[in-house]
């Protein structure tokens, strides 16, 4: 199997995953926890998991000093991420906060040309539109759009942030790194961040009965662990740019999970959607196909001069 169909399934198992989030978060908001009291919950124990996964497999918790720092930027931008979209999500909702933050996507294209010059095809850039207008009909459905300026403002910080950790995932020197030991130590310092940032507010509440920890437990393994290390073995195979366009099947995975799990009815705009977005997967997998063949069909097409 060649690096890139691996990169993509990667790819398509980050986006499943993540998009999980909402099977195991809204139990523990229903049963009274606040928002950073589950980050924290959730980063912990994805730390003890990662960690756990480490010793099972025999392998190396050693890095080397000079990948620390590296290691921490990356921590700061998956909580940035994390912590601005949370932020997000009070001030405008959801439906228009999650809108905002598929547009991670544009930053990753836009940061790799800006800052490393590596241009997009006009094949990316359509996958790009593609899965946000189909993000926007899976989010915006049935919702009045309402934009708080602060509040997109920092929502649009979530995205970067998040553009931010992949494109440094994938330029750095740590993209090396074995998934798993790159993974704990993030998580480390992210767990870190939201234990201070709780300290300072009402402190971490109790979990409240058993099945709240068997979500936090949930939560942890399957849109943290497995598809944060997903997440590291996409972009190592295939890139920043085109991993972040296969995250557009998250709020899909959610969709899902809403109609067979919760009973939320499927609409018209949520089929619309997620054909959009399924298009958009396609060009993503079929980009060098796609423009091998226009430019074979432009050379038959184009008129001979004499």
């Amino acid at each position: 199997m060649s690096a890139k169909v691996k990169g993509f399934m990667y790819g398509v198992a980050t986006s499943v995953t993540f998009g999980l989030i909402p099977l195991f978060t809204l139990p523990l908001m229903h049963a009274g926890l606040a928002s950073d009291s589950i980050l924290f919950y959730r980063f912990i124990t994805a730390t003890i998991a990662l960690g756990l996964m480490i010793v099972v497999k025999k392998e190396s918790f050693k890095v080397a000093w000079r990948d620390v720092p590296i290691i921490v930027v990356l921590a700061v931008f998956y909580t940035a991420s994390s912590m601005f979209l949370l932020y997000g999500y009070e001030a405008m909702g959801a439906g228009v906060a999650t809108t905002l933050h598929f547009t991670y996507p544009v930053f990753v294209t836009l940061l790799m040309l800006v800052v490393f010059r590596e241009r997009a095809s006009w094949v990316t850039w359509t996958a790009v539109v593609l899965a946000i207008c189909g993000v926007a009909k899976l989010s915006l459905d049935g919702t009045e759009l309402k934009l708080d300026p602060m509040g997109v403002v920092i929502v649009l910080l979530s995205a970067v942030g998040y553009a931010s950790y992949i494109i440094a995932v994938n330029k750095s020197r740590v993209r090396d790194m074995h998934s798993r030991k790159l993974a704990f130590y993030v998580f480390v310092f992210t767990t870190i961040i939201f234990g201070i940032k709780n300290m300072l507010g009402d402190g971490v509440q109790p979990l409240p009965d058993a099945w709240s920890a068997v979500n936090v437990v949930l939560l942890a393994v399957a849109p943290t662990v497995i598809s944060n290390i997903t997440l590291l073995l996409a972009v190592r195979n295939i890139g920043g740019t085109l991993t972040s366009i296969l995250g557009a099947l998250e709020p899909v995975t959610a969709v899902c999970i809403g109609a067979l799990v919760f009973g939320e009815a499927f609409t018209l705009s949520e089929a619309i959607g997620i054909a959009l977005i399924l298009t958009a997967v396609m060009l993503v997998i079929l980009n060098r196909s796609i423009q091998e063949n226009m430019t074979v069909l432009l050379k038959r097409i184009r008129p001979r001069h004499p």
